[in-house]
């Protein structure tokens, strides 16, 4: 089943997967899920994986929803964020979910630059 888009809305579908960029062109990873808030509905996270190979050794990266932009041009998500900071990001491995709290939303939005 197909799902709309609009100029304002995206099926979650068509976003995991997308491929996210640095604003200095080089390609991140990919979405591979989003974190909502049960209570509010509001996306808190989108979830990015990199590296790795075939799906081992990959890392996950939680990233703030507003920290990201839509790039039409590129057909992906782009971040305020050099590929070589990404070793300092927040991260976690496949199978080991950090606990999602306050603390830890804190710590992602401060790294980058996001008000939590």
């Amino acid at each position: 089943m197909e799902r709309d888009e609009t100029s304002t809305l995206i099926s979650s579908d068509k976003v995991e997967g997308t491929k996210v960029f640095s604003t200095d062109g080089d390609e991140l990873g990919r979405i591979e899920h989003l974190m909502l808030g049960k209570r509010s509905g509001r996306i808190e996270y989108s979830v990015m994986s990199f590296g790795g190979f075939l799906g081992m050794n990959e890392s996950y990266f939680p990233i703030p929803w507003d920290a990201l932009d839509y790039d039409t041009e590129r057909d992906g998500y782009v971040v305020n964020i050099e590929k070589s900071r990404l070793k300092e990001a927040p991260t976690f491995a496949k199978g080991v979910q950090p606990v999602f709290d306050e603390q830890f939303g804190r710590t992602v939005y401060a790294y980058y630059g996001v008000m939590y």
